[in-house]
């Protein structure tokens, strides 16, 4: 039963692991989740963004339909205009406006009622400040369970916990598109806690290093299965310890072609009589 205390809330899912994680946790504390809300890029394929995940998009509209609430979308419009740590009122044309407007439009339309919002930040100051701008200018409040985390330790939590994630995205020393993309975290945990150790990435993968697509957890009645995808190559970057032994990091991410979606196995436990 949920507590007095407990609010219905719009899930920010970006079809990573940390803000599905985010609203599953924010579930178990007792809180109702009504609604998802996603920007999306206005491009298939990826497109720059300080504040939003764009590689896995497609797979993005299956997540209403796997977890039984209406998913509410935006196109991206804006650009990281200010790109500072803070951020004060309201910014013309940067990106932050369109999870604003994306959020006002769901309070207009009142087809939820929601009094807060999840967010699957874990030490981002620059996306958690954002976050929080919208939230108080639309009178809600910002509900972020992942915050201030040890990374190693929620990584292994969210595998123990039934997310099943993939990782979508590489782009840093360690990590090769032929050999990595398409595994999840956890056959991927004990070489991401290595990188770590060897280049000082960090593990939930927060700093850019890869990024990921959740196809279950414990909120989906049903899982995403991909069918058909194709890799899409970036090139390389130098940023973070970047990639082989020119220091140059390759970097590609997965496009889903082709999805579906997989009823879950349910497992009874027969009762014995002693």
């Amino acid at each position: 039963m949920p507590s007095a205390l407990s609010m219905r809330f719009i899930g920010l899912v970006s079809g990573g692991k940390d803000s599905c994680y985010a609203m599953h946790l924010t579930a178990a504390a007792g809180h109702q989740l009504v609604g998802l809300a996603n920007l999306k890029p206005p491009l298939a394929g990826e497109t720059d963004s300080y504040m939003y995940q764009t590689v896995g998009q497609d797979a993005i509209e299956h997540y209403s339909e796997a977890m039984g609430v209406p998913l509410f979308r935006r196109t991206i419009t804006g650009q990281p205009v200010r790109q500072e740590m803070e951020y004060e009122g309201a910014v013309a044309g940067d990106e932050v406006e369109d999870l604003y407007e994306l959020l006002r439009e769901i309070q207009q339309s009142g087809t939820v009622q929601f009094e807060a919002v999840s967010c699957g930040a874990i030490h981002s100051n620059y996306q958690r400040v954002r976050a929080e701008n919208v939230c108080a200018r639309l009178g809600l409040k910002l509900l972020s369970p992942l915050w201030e985390r040890e990374q190693t330790a929620l990584l292994r939590e969210m595998i123990d916990a039934g997310i099943e994630a993939i990782l979508i995205k590489v782009a840093v020393l360690g990590l090769e598109p032929a050999s990595h993309l398409g595994k999840t975290i956890a056959e991927m945990y004990d070489e991401l806690v290595a990188l770590k150790d060897r280049y000082g990435i960090n593990v939930c993968g927060e700093g850019g290093e890869y990024e990921t697509l959740t196809l279950d957890c414990p909120l989906f009645r049903k899982r995403i299965v991909i069918d058909q995808m194709e890799i899409v190559r970036h090139g390389y970057t130098a940023e973070d310890g970047g990639g082989d032994e020119k220091g140059l990091a390759q970097v590609a991410y997965i496009q889903p072609l082709k999805m579906h979606l997989e009823e879950k196995k349910v497992v009874v436990v027969e009762k014995t009589t002693l």
